[in-house]
């Protein structure tokens, strides 16, 4: 689950108009941080990109499924 701090950010940005793709960057953020923090194991920067999509995803941000 998403921190609230997060998707806090990301309905800013939805109400501000921008992007989905950077609505969803706040969630990558989020995955880069708990790497760097040590908080799970993902292995490398493209997997926590990855993990933040998909949790922008579920969270409701319009970004296309992947290929």
């Amino acid at each position: 689950m998403p921190e609230k701090r997060t998707l806090q950010r990301a309905r800013r940005d939805k109400r501000q108009g921008k992007a989905p793709t950077t609505q969803a960057g706040e969630f990558i953020r989020e995955e880069m941080e708990h790497i760097r923090e040590g908080k799970h194991g993902a292995r490398s920067a493209r997997q926590a990109i990855g993990i933040g999509l998909s949790k922008a995803r579920r969270s409701g941000v319009g970004l296309p499924p992947p290929e």
